[in-house]
């Protein structure tokens, strides 16, 4: 991406890249490390605030997708039942369908990798299966003309066995053009060794790469949909849903109504059946149960605007206890 900041810390939802792909893990449980690159001291950083018990280590040789896994080889030779490979860069990812790509494991298989049928495969490695079974991932460059024909397509996401995962890892090896170390050859790899590989499938926007600012854009759109639904289901009425931008940690009640063009911001709290009216933008507020907001109002952090409190047009309120805008009523 053509930015200062690393790729990863660019944010959607008003949630750092970084911060969704940890959230999603940190659902699940169980223990974390993060490999970052030989500059990514900032990355290392957010992801220490983020995950304060996670392992950082650094890859300061770019060798490939295995070999950026194997950096981490003290923390997989610890032990776990299984060993989940996620990208920073993969921010839709939900923590549902890592709990779904790790059940293959518990019935004995020891690579399973997520796979989608884009709208146009171009480009994307096959996954290639055999009576239900993953074979190999082919590069479409090494493709025959049957596996270009495949539509299910590698997205890269990846769990392996605890009691193979080294084993797997370590053998991969460097034998190709590029003289890296291929994370996808884990699958040949283990069937080698007398074990099962599968892959399992999912929608195309869970394993949506980021890397550039367009693709920014459009993981935002299918951010903002997923966020909007939700909120719609949870109750809140939204008079043109598709004109108001949520944060990923906003929090609205029940009976809460929403007027066209309102932006929130991180850390925001709307209490059950307040109305913020049209062209509000909101963030680290607290609205109370009841109150009206706006239009063309502007809540700052800390505003408490209380219950039934009314805060009218072309208001800025900022740091205001409850009790500053009761006398304001």
């Amino acid at each position: 991406m053509r930015a200062s900041r690393a790729k990863v810390l660019h944010a959607i939802g008003g949630r750092t890249l970084l911060a969704h792909v940890l959230g999603a893990v940190s659902e699940i449980g169980g223990r974390v490390a993060v490999v970052v690159g030989p500059h990514g001291e900032d990355v290392a950083v957010a992801a220490r605030r983020l995950v304060p018990k996670a392992d950082i280590v650094v890859q300061r040789e770019r060798r490939g997708t295995a070999h950026a896994v194997l950096m981490a080889k003290a923390a997989i030779a610890r032990g776990a039942n299984d060993i989940l490979v996620v990208f920073a860069d993969t921010p839709l990812i939900r923590a549902e369908t890592l709990q779904r790509l790790r059940a293959p494991l518990a019935r004995g298989a020891a690579v399973a990798v997520l796979g989608f049928r884009p709208a146009d495969p171009t480009g994307y490695g096959r996954l290639v299966t055999e009576d239900g079974t993953l074979v190999a991932i082919r590069e479409e460059k090494d493709a025959s003309a049957a596996e270009r024909a495949i539509t299910l397509c590698n997205g890269g996401l990846m769990a392996l066995n605890g009691d193979c995962a080294l084993d797997i890892l370590e053998r991969i090896d460097d034998r190709n053009a590029k003289r890296e170390f291929y994370l996808t050859d884990a699958v040949t790899i283990a069937r080698a060794m007398g074990r099962a590989a599968v892959a399992l499938e999912t929608e195309e926007d869970e394993v949506r790469g980021i890397n550039t600012q367009g693709q920014l854009a459009e993981a935002e759109g299918v951010l903002q949909q997923r966020l909007r639904a939700a909120a719609l289901e949870a109750g809140v009425t939204m008079v043109a849903p598709e004109t108001v931008f949520l944060s990923a940690d906003t929090k609205l009640g029940r009976d809460v109504v929403i007027e066209p063009y309102v932006v929130f911001g991180p850390k925001v709290i709307v209490e059950d059946g307040a109305v913020i009216r049209s062209f509000c933008h909101i963030e680290g507020a607290h609205v109370g149960k009841g109150a009206r907001i706006g239009p063309f109002a502007r809540l700052r952090p800390g505003a408490l605007p209380g219950d039934e409190v009314h805060v009218g047009n072309f208001v800025e309120v900022k740091e205001a206890p409850p009790e500053a805008d009761a006398k304001r009523r």
